[in-house]
């Protein structure tokens, strides 16, 4: 019987998926240290990794001669795998698109409204007990409706971002990426990114996360940006250069910005966490039930499928 390790606990109904494998559940919080990565990779036929489970280069060179045949991944992004080393060493790699994209779009837009609308502020004032009433100035927020927004990345979750903003807000939507995509509705494409962020109100970051796309939004892009305009991150904390945004919104070089992940996740910078103008949430983009089960129900699928001798369905 083939053995997997399931890296983190999954809504239960998902296990009842694994019939016919050796199932052993860490059912921890806590991503895999070093040496739990490496006897994964000794000790059992697949492993389902998750975010900040990190298969480096050296983790798989310490392991030669794996007994795991596929690491399946939990979740689109798959940054914290080194893919390349995993095919050296015979590892076959899959994540779970499809599975995260309306989710993950749906934070996008919670945190544009709530960061446009300024309802971070509003509602810590309401529970600090200083609220003294409704008045017509009170917490001036940006009216989304009308306004342009810029997608970084236009891929599935990119687009399901821009369908929102497009037929729910009545935005103007432009993007930035590596290729120009027929959608169907108007959309304008931009091939510079520097150009992008100097004409939106709202700029959303959908990328993966790679060293391609590492510091992709640095100081010299948020300087670009509009002093009202809002950046949006829901791709992966290191796409943003942490450190400049910090900067750039103490500063006033921008009007705010709504985050769900992180540079240095789980570390949050007290800078960024005592301003007022940022909301935060802790890495939401997929938590829902129905997405953790869809999702782990694909990790199954992925297993399933490679070690009954097939390819799975999603390789990277």
């Amino acid at each position: 019987m083939k053995k997997v390790l399931i890296g983190r606990g999954l809504p239960e109904e998902v296990y009842a998926a694994l019939e016919g494998l050796d199932v052993v559940r860490r059912d921890e919080t806590a991503p895999l240290d070093a040496e739990e990565m490496r006897r994964a990779l000794r000790n059992f036929d697949g492993v389902m990794p998750t975010l900040g489970d990190h298969f480096s280069a050296e983790v798989f060179a310490d392991v030669p001669e794996p007994r795991c045949g596929i690491l399946a991944n939990l979740g689109v992004g798959y940054n914290h795998i080194d893919v390349d080393a995993a095919k050296a060493a015979g590892i076959v790699v899959t994540n779970t698109p499809g599975a995260v994209t309306d989710a993950t779009a749906d934070i996008a837009m919670t945190l544009m409204l709530m960061s446009a609308r300024r309802a971070g502020e509003g509602e810590r004032l309401v529970r600090s007990g200083a609220w003294e009433g409704w008045h017509p100035t009170q917490l001036l927020g940006l009216h989304l409706s009308g306004k342009t927004v810029g997608i970084v990345g236009m891929g599935r979750i990119g687009q399901a971002i821009a369908r929102r903003c497009h037929f729910g807000f009545g935005m103007r939507v432009a993007y930035f990426s590596r290729s120009r995509k027929t959608l169907d509705f108007d959309a304008e494409y931009v091939s510079d990114l520097n150009a992008l962020a100097g004409k939106v109100d709202v700029m959303v970051v959908a990328v993966p996360g790679s060293p391609q796309t590492h510091h992709l939004i640095d100081a010299s892009v948020l300087a670009l940006m509009q002093p009202h305009a809002h950046l949006i991150n829901i791709a992966r904390g290191d796409v943003v250069a942490q450190i400049a945004l910090v900067d750039a919104l103490q500063a006033g070089v921008i009007g705010g910005a709504g985050l769900d992940v992180y540079e240095f996740e789980p570390q949050v910078p007290q800078a960024l966490r005592d301003l007022d103008n940022v909301v935060l949430l802790p890495h939401l983009g997929t938590s829902t039930r129905e997405v953790r089960v869809d999702m782990g129900l694909m990790v199954v699928e992925n297993l399933q499928t490679f070690l009954n001798g097939k390819m799975p369905p999603n390789p990277v």
